[in-house]
């Protein structure tokens, strides 16, 4: 009886299955699905591809601003402006008419107020919730701080 079951299961199959345009639409299928994969595929390197290029091209960006950044250290460095500086900083020297101002040492109090000031923190400010950042962008709630 299974014999029989089977062989009528495996021609039904075929004959009902296995025809050619069954066939012929499993191969176009199939086709399609390679051909969507390797797009894809490619679509992904492609990504992978110009996020170098962009990164590559960021660097060059860098090193350019670096490297003209240096050139004008360079020429500030050759300056006679720079070169008088360095040298009346080094041997303490001045222009003539200029006087040094020397102040004496911090009192405690002074010190303390110092402390007090550096250690305050700074001011928060709230920001709005979305909600009401889209309420005065509609409304014009905004209107007023532009005026």
């Amino acid at each position: 009886m299974k014999k029989i079951n089977i062989k009528k299961s495996w021609y039904h199959i075929r004959h009902d299955y296995m025809t050619l345009n069954n066939v012929v639409v499993a191969v176009g299928l199939f086709i399609a699905a390679s051909w969507a994969w390797g797009s894809i595929g490619v679509l992904q390197r492609n990504y992978d591809l110009q996020k170098e290029v962009d990164s590559m091209t960021r660097q060059e960006k860098l090193l350019g601003l670096e490297t003209q950044n240096l050139t004008y250290e360079q020429r500030y460095y050759r300056s006679a402006e720079y070169q008088e500086l360095a040298v009346r900083d080094r041997l303490g020297l001045g222009n003539p008419g200029e006087k040094a101002l020397i102040l004496p040492p911090n009192s405690k109090a002074a010190k303390q107020e110092d402390a007090k000031a550096t250690n305050e923190q700074p001011v928060k400010l709230v920001k709005p919730s979305n909600f009401e950042q889209w309420t005065n962008f509609i409304f014009g709630g905004n209107q007023k701080s532009l005026q």
